[in-house]
């Protein structure tokens, strides 16, 4: 499964749970776990739906995920795990340090982390309202056409 289907299948498996949906697009828009095997390899389950047995799913084992971070079984840089963290906690209700995550991020996935709260309190990018949130469109967050609200 390339990169696109992945993230399909697993947007796919969230869709109406707005924290899980919060928490996948973030870890979906940081760009780097899902291009990483020992990530897609270890902590991401496939499936396909039941309702029709043929659209693909896919999940992510937060718990496992978050586990092997700690453990130092997952080398990330500092940006991934906190985007990993913060994405597990979203999504999965795991506890992370909101001091450490946030302190700690770059503009672009300041501005992810921003766009992943909203989204997880019911505001989707896109939605009427939108607060102005720089680079959003350019940082792979918005990348379904969801960006007209969003300012350069």
């Amino acid at each position: 499964m390339n990169t696109e289907d992945l993230a399909a299948a697993l947007r796919a498996c969230a869709a109406g749970l707005l924290p899980l949906e919060a928490g996948t697009e973030l870890l979906i828009a940081n760009g780097a776990f899902l291009h990483r095997h020992d990530f897609t390899s270890r902590f991401i389950e496939h499936g396909t739906s039941i309702s029709d047995g043929t659209t693909p799913m896919a999940a992510i084992n937060w718990d496992a995920a978050i586990t092997a971070l700690h453990a130092g079984e997952l080398p990330c840089s500092g940006g991934e795990r906190r985007i990993l963290q913060f994405s597990a906690s979203l999504a999965a209700g795991i506890p992370a340090d909101l001091r450490d995550i946030v302190t700690g991020l770059d503009n672009d996935n300041t501005a992810r982390l921003l766009i992943a709260i909203r989204h997880a309190a019911g505001k989707r990018p896109g939605d009427y309202g939108d607060p102005q949130l720089p680079q959003a469109e350019k940082i792979g967050f918005l990348d379904r056409g969801d960006a007209t609200s969003i300012a350069p």
